[in-house]
């Protein structure tokens, strides 16, 4: 059973039958599969709502078990989801006013639309595999803005593509019916399902952007709408961006937010564009701070997402709280009334309520989702082995398919995925030598990944060899455990810290450029940053084998400022939940048990007294 909410627009398309137009109050959103007895075999988790995208048009939902289904305008009648027929598991969806992405765990791009398709504009078609670039198809990640898809390759190059007509591209043409670069050493893609105009952020945390620019919300400021086209058709560098790390930034139509974090690691929200959605009275055409006395010096934004006209945000504290239009109830008050300032909704009690940080906001046109997914170690270390099998860095053991193609593999993973048994890897030889070479990657990806629906025939030749009964998580711990697997010392001033530089590699972008670097000392020793005390450096361990903090840890203040300095020194490869949220969410968790006992404590006391002070009289 999924917690999920919805409130705003009950049309275009309608999700839930025989309920108004506008649904003003949050409902609860049951969703029922198509086939009620197909999946009666797969356990909670796999039926669990991994994410939400959603547009004027369409709304996509995505499971934890790597499907997808879609409510479409043109199904109303039928009042059942039509399935996203795509054969690999996707990972993540996304909808534009005019377009659909899809990302699957191989890396491909399904996506349609006119501007995509234009012959079949209903028929999804393999994007990635239009770059011209080879070495550039794995996708990473995928934005949709309103008519426009950008694409994020594993090695950080910034791909767009359909309408180029505002300059949302980059480029001359006025479309692109193929992905063109845009740019490179580009770490996150940021748009909106109705954003004319795009931004991309690089390694060095600089910020550039272009596209429709007639209300500012570019953040280029105002001398740019006064001297030139309210498009923007170049990438421009964004000059005047707040100090601090940007988290996220959400944009629509109208106007754009961007989430920063400072170095007291307080999260601030800052807004531009069109007067009326950025709570300033006027038109905003720099990132400016958007103040209220909700956001408690205390509390901290976990997450927030933007509508074309409505704003939500959800705190640590669990404050709901929402501003903009509420044309169609979008906003959850329980009117039309739109609100121009922060206001706080109460919602009605969650299954997992006492879990703040596992809800997550999903905004439509005029729609609004809150639901529970809660983020799993398992699937971050099987997509970081996933990416280690894509990338042939130290691959020290070779197979040949049948028709003689050479694939490489880490000897080190298929000794724990394989029972560490020697026969097994000759038996997977075998295997491999009978199959072609698409056949042979989804193999090595299954055993990689221990996801057998990537290939379920597949999987039942080799279910045999494999060691299925173990999760990704403890095959890393495993080799944590084994000091004979661990080729590389870190030598600090107190203690010595082993590691393989398999694993280094696939979790440090600073560890991967010194071993991928031609000048690579080769020695298996260095001094390394003893700016983190030996407390800190063992959370850091521990976090690179299992995504984890060991329950016994107690976490301070002085180590969440130590460790938010590591991860940018280490440059760790960081996906949900990352370490620093992991501190922040068991440093609270650590808090408020505290203040528990001691309100328990007080509580006893107060009653001794009373019970002492009843004996006296």
């Amino acid at each position: 059973m999924n917690d999920c909410l919805f409130f705003g627009l009950n049309q275009n398309p309608i999700l839930f039958k025989n309920k108004p137009e506008e649904i003003t109050k949050p409902i609860q959103f049951k969703f029922k599969n198509e086939n009620e007895n197909e999946n009666e075999n797969e356990n909670e988790n796999e039926k669990q709502i991994k994410q939400i995208s959603s547009s004027d048009f369409s709304t996509i939902f995505l499971f934890e078990n790597g499907k997808a289904i879609e409510y479409l305008n043109e199904n109303d009648s039928k009042q059942k989801p039509e399935k996203i027929q795509i054969e690999e598991n996707i990972q993540k969806v996304t909808v534009g006013e005019q377009n659909e992405a899809i990302l699957t765990k191989e890396g491909n791009v399904f996506a349609k639309g006119e501007d995509i398709n234009p012959k079949n504009p209903n028929e999804f078609i393999n994007i990635s595999s239009l770059i011209k670039d080879k070495k550039d198809r794995i996708i990473k990640d995928i934005v949709s803005g309103f008519s426009s898809i950008y694409l994020l390759t594993s090695n950080q190059n910034a791909y767009g593509i359909g309408s180029n007509y505002y300059g949302q591209l980059g480029v001359k043409k006025p479309k692109e019916t193929k992905p063109i670069l845009m740019m490179k050493n580009v770490s996150k893609i940021f748009s909106g399902n109705t954003s004319l105009y795009v931004f991309l952020l690089n390694s060095n945390q600089e910020l550039f952007t272009c596209g429709y620019n007639g209300y500012g919300q570019l953040g280029l400021g105002k001398s740019i709408i006064e001297e030139e086209e309210e498009e923007i058709k170049k990438l421009t560098k964004i000059q005047n961006i707040p100090k601090g790390k940007i988290i996220d930034i959400q944009s629509e139509f109208y106007h754009s937010m961007i989430l920063i974090e400072n170095e007291e690691n307080k999260r601030k929200l800052y807004s531009c564009g069109y007067w009326k959605y950025n709570l300033f009275g006027k038109d905003i055409y720099e990132f400016t701070e958007i103040k209220s006395s909700l956001f408690e010096n205390d509390d901290n934004i976990i997450d927030f997402s933007v509508g074309n006209e409505h704003t939500l945000i959800l705190t640590s504290k669990g404050k709901f709280i929402v501003f903009g239009n509420n044309r169609y109830g979008q906003l959850g008050t329980e009117d039309t009334n739109d609100q121009l300032i922060p206001i706080q909704i109460e919602l009605p009690k969650l299954r997992f309520n006492e879990e703040i940080s596992n809800y997550h906001i999903s905004c439509g046109f005029n729609k609004s989702f809150l639901y529970y997914s809660p983020f799993s170690s398992f699937s971050n270390l099987e997509e970081d082995l996933i990416k280690l099998f894509e990338r042939k860095e130290f691959c020290d053991i070779s197979f040949k398919t049948k028709n003689g193609e050479i694939i490489e593999a880490h000897k080190l993973i298929l000794k724990y995925r394989l029972n560490q048994n020697q026969n097994q890897i000759e038996k997977l030889q075998e295997i491999i030598s009978n199959k072609s070479i698409k056949e042979s990657n989804q193999i090595f990806e299954m055993i990689y990944s221990n996801n057998s629906k990537i290939n379920p025939k597949l999987y039942s030749e080799i279910k045999e060899i494999i060691n299925s009964n173990e999760r990704i998580e403890e095959t890393i711990k495993r080799i944590y455990l084994n000091e004979n697997e661990k080729d590389f010392i870190i030598e600090r001033k107190e203690k010595q810290y082993k590691f393989p530089k398999l694993i280094l590699i696939m979790r440090s972008e600073l560890y991967r450029g010194m071993f991928l670097s031609v000048t690579e000392d080769k020695s298996n020793k260095v001094t390394d940053y003893s700016e983190l005390s030996n407390k800190s450096f063992q959370i850091f361990e521990y976090w690179i084998y299992s995504n984890q903090i060991k329950d016994e840890i107690q976490i301070t203040q002085e180590i969440i400022n130590e460790i938010k300095i590591g991860i940018d020194y280490f440059q760790l490869n960081q996906t949900n939940p990352n370490l620093f949220d992991l501190l922040i969410n068991k440093f609270n968790n650590q808090n408020q048990n505290q203040n528990q006992k001691q309100q328990i404590i007080n509580k006893n006391k107060t009653e001794k007294t009373k019970k002492e002070n009843c004996l006296i009289f």
